[in-house]
């Protein structure tokens, strides 16, 4: 199972990636347990500047951008 955090303070584009995370997860099967990290010392916490950003198992692996759908399903295999 894939522990997946959005760090972002609830902002629209911080929004629609764990909207995005959820439906790839659901349309591939992966097993996934999405949490959300809303307090800028949270965020900060993972050494992020710039939100919506995604950690995968503690790992940092994008920021900045709502990803695209092919970087989400290559996190969740």
């Amino acid at each position: 199972m894939k522990d997946v955090k959005v760090l972002g303070p609830g902002c629209a584009k911080c929004k629609a990636t764990a909207e995005l995370i959820t439906a790839v997860a659901r349309e591939t099967g992966a097993a996934v347990t999405l949490g959300k990290v809303e307090d800028m010392r949270g965020i900060v916490g993972y050494g992020v500047m710039s939100t919506p950003a995604v950690v995968v198992d503690g790992k940092v692996v994008h920021a900045g951008s709502v990803p695209g759908r092919a970087m989400v399903e290559s996190w969740l295999k």
